[in-house]
């Protein structure tokens, strides 16, 4: 059964409403960008700290009885990609009741099991301990979804090209031209020949992207940093990427796209992209 599940129950422990914004509002987004329905049931005041168009209901009446509860989910995931993001107000229960809701927190993986849906319950800090016995993933207050993770660096511009680079234009007709002119920057600098042939084939995959997809054409920049190989390519057409994690994640075999920049993150040692008002800048870096 868990080979074929597609059901992820998450625990999200939180400890202020700044904490709850933290922790779900980048995956309600993520989650409308792909086209899921979403459900968010928790208390009033927190439903209104949200500012989106999704799916809302009131925990205090949503989680009335807990076999209701679970029947309900099934209704609304049954058929549909969803995400639901729900928090039990675990402040009113007796002890009866908690342990009657604790095991509709455990029912809840096996009943929920087929469905291609997310469940992300909140749990305030003080409750938290009750989550780990009923749920297969806990997320760290510290979690970053992979799309919303920035690093010192990651938003700064990249810096100009030194001033020995050689700037070769290209366009659909002189894409071979552009090889050669890359394969012999390599071969001038001293790379190993199998590691020319990745550097030409990782350049040559996205310059065709721009000329397929972007301005139609572009420019390459190479130089040399320390012991490594640098070639930068712009497409002056290029703006933000629909793509949050470019290159990170392999396109679907039937794709006719979203090879360039998977194939070169393979090959080279290092990839940097960056979308300003100057275009689209794919840096590539390879150990000569």
């Amino acid at each position: 059964m868990r080979a074929h599940r597609t059901f992820r129950h998450v625990a999200v422990p939180y400890d202020s409403d700044e904490g709850f914004l933290r922790m779900v509002l980048p995956r309600l987004r993520h989650a409308l960008a792909e086209g899921r329905q979403v459900l968010v049931v928790t208390d009033e005041a927190k439903l209104a700290l949200l500012g989106l168009d999704v799916d809302t209901r009131l925990a205090s009446r949503w989680y009335g009885h807990p076999h209701r509860t679970l029947a309900a989910y099934l209704d609304y995931m049954r058929g549909r990609r969803t995400l639901v993001v729900g928090e039990p107000p675990w402040e009113g229960w007796d002890e009866r009741e908690s342990r009657e809701w604790i095991r509709y927190e455990s029912i809840t993986n096996a009943a929920l099991g087929g469905v291609d849906a997310t469940l992300l319950c909140l749990y305030r800090t003080e409750f938290a301990s009750r989550a780990y016995l009923t749920h297969p993933e806990v997320l760290s207050t510290r979690y970053v979804e992979p799309w919303s993770l920035v690093l010192d660096g990651d938003l700064a511009p990249l810096p100009e090209p030194n001033g020995t680079a050689v700037i070769t234009p290209f366009a659909a007709r002189t894409l071979n031209r552009l090889r050669r002119s890359v394969s012999d920057f390599a071969r001038q600098a001293g790379m190993d020949r199998n590691l020319v042939a990745s550097l030409v084939l990782s350049v040559s995959e996205i310059a065709a992207n721009s000329v397929e997809h972007g301005a139609g054409h572009g420019t390459v920049a190479m130089w040399t940093e320390g012991d490594e190989v640098v070639c930068e390519i712009l497409d002056p057409g290029g703006g933000e990427l629909d793509d949050p994690l470019p290159g990170y994640i392999p396109p679907e075999p039937e794709s006719p796209r979203g090879y360039g920049l998977w194939i070169s993150r393979q090959l080279c040692d290092q990839v940097l992209v960056r979308a300003d008002s100057g275009g689209l800048r794919v840096r590539l870096h390879m150990r000569i």
